[in-house]
């Protein structure tokens, strides 16, 4: 796949190369159905009590499509490319200087940039669910990890998988204990229900209250996965895997493993999800080995489409997308979580079950791609990524 160098005052921008613009691109908007839920309805009963959402015939299709498809990979193929991007600006920054910390230095700065765009993410746009920021913290992780081998970086990449399953293989938790994290999950669900059904006030204390909750001890576990699967990313990179480099054979074959692994495990996961009998779930140790299995179905199933004229042509667009990522992510939770959910808005928490959230999300993105299509062929860069690598490069970079 050949990649074009970027333009001279564009000092942080990677070349670009059309597979990872186009992934980009599909996963940027597909986090959006990942997102609609926790922006139109209680976050926490998005996982512990789904039918409180909705659940008609067309609630459960759409849940299980989302759920088998898209929850968790949407995320994972983000962290995957930017593992691919962090082997791309720190070989491109080694080449440009000399310095032994520099880097560090000026990747650590680029990040540091972008973790703060994240904080304000959450806190003065008000999204909760932010991912900027752990994905700053957790490139900087990876980054410690850049030189070492290729099977070291799938050895370090599987940990959190490795953890999930020694976790639920060892661990018991008793009746008592689940009872009580029942509970506690009833009572967010009604707290989350009632600032997001009240003033405008209530919905922004409520959710400036749910983000400083996510910054919690959680946010441990979150940047460990992250990092880990951005170390993936780095190895499929460094394999040839995300750039289209492998022949169709043996994406066809990277295809029947990630979803035969992946789509059976999922769907186990989805049924104990589903069956509401307050019994254990057993299938969740293994839900990091279905995520990263199906995501790397995904990169296959994709790249063969990307290889073919048809296909191809299809997908194109997505890199538009991709090239806007940072500007479409925000422009979701200005269009979603504002504009269609909040009371600044128009004020329809709480009134859209599991398959009206999906035909928003499905919607919104037609009009991003639409728009972002569009833009690039005005300007030479996005809204967002503009302002981030100016702050990174301490000037103001061309807009045309």
């Amino acid at each position: 796949m050949t990649a074009a160098a970027p333009p001279a005052d564009e000092p942080d921008g990677a070349p670009r190369l059309i597979q990872l613009d186009v992934l980009r691109g599909v996963a940027i908007l597909a986090i959006l159905f990942m997102n609609i839920g926790e922006m139109g309805a209680s976050m926490t009963a998005n996982w512990s009590d789904i039918r409180h959402i909705g659940w008609s015939g067309a609630d459960r299709i759409a849940w299980w499509t989302q759920t088998l498809l898209v929850e968790g990979t949407a995320r994972a193929l983000l962290e995957m490319l930017f593992g691919a991007g962090m082997l791309i600006l720190t070989d491109r920054f080694a080449a440009a200087s000399d310095h032994p910390l520099g880097v560090t230095l000026r990747y650590g700065w680029r990040n540091l940039v972008l973790w703060a765009l994240g904080i304000a993410h959450m806190f003065l746009l008000l999204w909760p669910g932010d991912i900027l920021h752990t994905y700053a913290v957790a490139a900087l992780l990876a980054c410690a990890a850049r030189r070492v081998s290729t099977r070291a970086l799938i050895v370090l990449g599987l940990s959190y998988a490795a953890f999930t399953l020694a976790a639920g293989l060892t661990t018991q938790v008793p009746a008592a204990a689940r009872a009580q994290a029942a509970a506690a999950d009833a009572a967010a669900v009604v707290r989350e229900d009632a600032f997001g059904h009240g003033d405008r006030a209530a919905w922004t204390a409520g959710q400036r209250r749910v983000a400083l909750e996510r910054l919690g001890g959680e946010e441990i576990v979150y940047v460990w996965e992250a990092a880990a699967t951005m170390l993936v990313g780095a190895a499929l990179f460094r394999m040839g895997a995300l750039q289209g480099g492998w022949s169709r054979r043996r994406y066809r074959r990277m295809l029947a493993w990630g979803y035969g692994i992946g789509l059976p495990l999922r769907i186990a996961g989805a049924w104990e999800a589903t069956r509401f009998d307050g019994q254990v779930g057993h299938v969740w140790m293994v839900e990091d080995i279905a995520r990263l299995a199906t995501t790397a179905g995904h990169v296959a199933g994709l790249a063969l489409l990307l290889s073919h004229p048809r296909g191809r042509a299809w997908l194109v667009p997505f890199a538009a997308a991709g090239r806007c990522a940072l500007t479409v992510y925000i422009a979701q939770t200005l269009i979603v979580s504002w504009l269609i959910f909040s009371p600044y808005g128009l004020g329809l928490y709480g009134r859209m079950g599991w398959a009206a959230m999906m035909a928003v999300a499905f919607a919104v993105d037609a009009l991003l791609l639409a728009a972002a299509v569009g833009w690039l062929r005005r300007f030479r860069i996005a809204p967002v990524e503009w302002l981030w690598r100016s702050l990174v490069e301490g000037r103001l970079l061309r807009l045309r």
